[in-house]
């Protein structure tokens, strides 16, 4: 990797969490377009929550609605960790075969799945429910994304509809080291073990993205340790201060807080929260004020509830209260009960 000659930069808790804000498209909803989507989605938004991508795209971009998702610059597919993603349709590759296995074993298990996928569907599309039963096969059928040649259609209800589609010609190595880039300016500064973790792919991959992105990254020390930020993203870091990010609620798994480990611990410092928030099953959303997680929140049908850690002001409250009934919810047509939980 660099030189360790090279000095360090230093940040604190403060400019990182202001930095992802920031390079996040949190602090100010973008204008609705292609590209302004594009940019929300640049490290792709996790959708393994029914509309959790949706919600993630109203939290950057203005005039959202519930069916944005369907957007013709957006495409779905399994991703990381093969759950479920929106991404961007032009970068499909970087988040397919950019995670295609390294070691041939791997790769040969995916290929030959796209294989059995390919001539199953021989062009039609179906449930992957219908494909398992077919196949005497279950979800290792995800394994076949990492090949670029297959997508999904996932309304947030019932199985998945999937499709093989033509692979982009582009090298796997190439389109890992741009995924690299694109986690490292949404969740920098980070270590190529957190990138590995965070594709699903082997530390390895990881770490031979990270080496071949060397003239391009800058060392940093952060308050967990010797970590790597993007050169071009330091302009970012160092930025001045800015007021505290306006409130959001982020669904579960939006990539503010898609995160594990010391990374958790950077975001919410207190214990008894982080366990609130990154629970053992599925996530509760996350509230965002004044630029810290202040609380948990969960939607059944038009109702969402919120949990607050601490004593909200009265424009607090009443500013939440407006951004949940403005949540771009599909089928919910007779506005949004809030229930506050204290």
């Amino acid at each position: 990797m660099v030189g360790s000659a090279q000095p360090r930069l230093r940040v604190t808790r403060k400019q990182i969490l202001a930095f992802r804000r920031r390079v996040g498209s949190l602090d100010v909803r973008m204008p609705m377009g292609s590209q302004s989507l594009r940019r929300a989605a640049w490290a792709g938004l996790q959708d393994s929550m029914p509309r959790a991508a949706l919600l993630s795209l109203h939290a950057r971009v203005d005039g959202v609605k519930p069916s944005t998702w369907e957007h013709s610059a957006l495409a779905q597919l399994w991703g990381p960790r093969y759950h479920t993603y929106v991404v961007p349709k032009r970068d499909f590759a970087l988040f397919s075969l950019g995670r295609l296995p390294d070691n041939a074993k791997g790769r040969l298990r995916a290929e030959q799945m796209a294989d059995q996928l390919h001539a199953h569907l021989d062009g039609a599309r179906t449930t992957d429910r219908e494909i398992g039963r077919a196949l005497g096969i279950g979800n290792e059928l995800r394994y076949a994304a990492a090949t670029g040649r297959v997508a999904i259609r996932w309304e947030g209800a019932r199985a998945p509809t999937v499709w093989t589609v033509a692979a982009a010609e582009i090298d796997p190595a190439d389109a890992r080291r741009e995924l690299a880039r694109r986690y490292l300016h949404i969740f920098g500064p980070t270590t190529a073990p957190g990138f590995a973790h965070w594709a699903g792919i082997s530390r390895r991959s990881a770490a031979d993205a990270f080496a071949s992105l060397e003239d391009s990254l800058l060392p940093v020390r952060s308050p967990l340790g010797d970590q790597w930020l993007l050169a071009d993203d330091e302009a970012a870091m160092r930025a001045d201060e800015t007021p505290d990010a306006p409130l959001r609620l982020l669904p579960s798994g939006d990539a503010y807080f898609l995160l594990h480990g010391a990374d958790r611990a950077l975001l919410v410092p207190q214990a008894d929260r982080r366990d609130r928030l990154w629970t053992p099953r599925v996530w509760p959303g996350a509230l965002l004020v004044d630029g810290e997680i202040s609380g948990t929140w969960r939607r059944a049908r038009k109702t969402v509830r919120i949990e607050p850690w601490l004593r909200l002001s009265p424009g607090s409250r009443e500013a939440i209260e407006a951004e949940a009934g403005a949540l771009p919810l599909p089928g919910v047509d007779k506005g949004i009960e809030v229930v506050w939980d204290t």
